[in-house]
Order: structure tokens, then sequence, then C-alpha cells
């Protein structure tokens, strides 16, 4: 195992906005470097064991609190001018260049969970990456929801985000379990996509006025818990039509098939499945 160091840094997107993050820098040189990709409303804090995992494997690593979330909120959160776009548009481009320059003349991948994954297609330097990895990310199209599950998405999409926008200027998504406070554009951007198919893809030539998701034929692997109620295997694919040039493998993850009661959504980056972590470092030590 090879001692590591971590650091917080701040990080200057395009636009001037300043982001919260934290390196992980292996002893010796790094092998590869990877940036981590948070989902919707978690705070970088979230992947910090899986983060030291990897550098512990000898990559340079990355987290980040996307603007309006954790660190990176300046402000109220009623105030935040924060959304998805952004965060793909220019926090994660500006991420993945303060990756390359701590790490130089190495190859950079992508680990993205849920909004991680499904935005790298915003970034205009996606193709600066050799591969990426991603677990949870899915369209999250409500259509393809199992029944148990689609009347507390309804309720917390089409209900909860537009009521919580009208009387407190963002949705208190804390209050039901789902991360952070979010800015009111990132929960409306969010509850317009996921009422769609293909995520993302519902805002092209929209709001999203240019993007790079039909040249991206980087080699991806996409993970999911078959008890994720969210990325289900038919969201998955949703998903992964939104990139028509793109390598895709899928692998599911049965939790009694790995020794643990639930991965779900969120617990793939617990310790108690940090003996699945090796099915991310082992997938990118193939194209160093």
């Amino acid at each position: 195992m090879n001692s590591i160091s971590s650091k917080d840094i701040a990080i200057v997107c395009s636009d001037s906005t300043r982001l919260a993050a934290t390196l992980f820098l292996p002893q010796s040189s790094a092998k590869g470097a990877i940036m981590i990709g948070p989902a919707t409303g978690i705070k970088r804090q979230f992947y910090h064991a899986f983060a030291t995992y990897l550098c512990e494997q000898g990559f340079g690593v990355i987290t980040f609190d996307n603007r309006g979330i954790g660190e990176s909120a300046h402000s109220t959160v009623s105030k935040s001018d924060a959304s998805l776009i952004k965060w793909g548009e220019q926090d994660m481009p500006a991420v993945l260049e303060t990756l390359k320059v701590t790490f130089p003349n190495v190859h950079y991948f992508l680990v993205g969970h849920s909004a991680g994954g499904q935005l790298l297609g915003l970034m205009h330097n996606v193709h600066d990456l050799t591969a990426f990895c991603n677990f949870g990310s899915s369209s999250g199209s409500l259509r393809n929801m199992r029944k148990s599950y689609l009347l507390k998405a309804h309720f917390f999409m089409n209900f909860y985000i537009p009521v919580s926008n009208l009387l407190f200027g963002h949705t208190k998504s804390q209050w039901v379990g789902m991360g952070e406070p979010l800015p009111k554009k990132v929960a409306r951007q969010w509850q317009h996509w996921c009422n769609g198919s293909g995520y993302v893809k519902t805002a092209f030539g929209n709001d999203v006025k240019t993007h790079h998701y039909d040249n991206i034929s980087l080699p991806s692997k996409w993970m999911l818990a078959t008890d994720d109620d969210i990325a289900n295997i038919a969201n998955v694919h949703d998903m992964i039509s939104v990139f028509p040039n793109m390598e895709a493998e899928v692998e599911e993850l049965e939790p009694q098939a790995h020794g643990v009661n639930e991965i779900g959504h969120m617990k793939f980056f617990s310790r108690k499945c940090q003996h699945l972590w090796p099915k991310v470092s082992d997938y990118f030590n193939q194209y160093l």
C-alpha cells in the first residue's frame, strides 16, 4: 500500500467561479490521474475513502464540490445561479484542467457517479480523457421506474421540487434524504430531464446549445446495482443511447452475490463495498 497525502485546493472556472476540491497525491509519481464526478447534491467528502483507495493504487485523484454545493456554495443557496449545464460546461472542464496541470503527461480518467457521468458530454475538453467508468449513471427517466418506486419519484420530481422552489427559492432535498440543498435551476433541470428520455438529451437545441455526446468514442464501463431504484438497467441503456459512437461495457452488481445487503444508488462508494473498488482501478489499468 502506497503512502498518500491529500490537500484542499481552490479551482477557478472560466467564468471565475471558485470550486472547493481535494487532491490526493500518491507517494511516487502518479501512473494516471482520475477525477471523481459527484452525484447531484453530494459533497466531495462522500468520496474520500474511495479516492484514497484509488490513490493507494498509484493514481492521482481529485474530488470536488460542484458550484452551489458544499464548500463551493458562496452565497445562500437561494441566490445560487448554478445549473446542471454549468456543472458540465464549466465545473467539470476546470477540474480536468487542474488534474492535467497537477499530474502532467499521464492518462486521464473520470469516475462518474450519477450526474457526474451523465454530464461529461458537455465538457469541451472531454477528449482529453482516455476512458471513464460510471456507477449509477442513467437517464433517471421516470417512465422506466419500477412501480414500487414510481410514486415516490413522481412526488419528489413533480411536486416536491416545484413547491420547494416556490416556497424557499431552492429545493430542500436534504429534508427527504436526497443530498445537499439544491439551487433551483439544478433542481428544475433535474426534474425536466428525468421526465423525458435520454436525460440531458431533453435539452439539446434548447438550454444545451453545443455538446460533444455525438463524437465521444471513449471506452467506458457502466456499473449499476440491481437494487438501484433510479439507475435501473433500462435507464442505464437510455443514457448510453445518448452517446451513439461510444464503446460501452455494462456490468450489473447483485448485492447478495457480492456479500452485501444493499448497494443501491449510493453505497458502492462506502467502505462496506470496498471489495468492489478494484472493478474501477482494474478497468483503468488496461489503458495506462
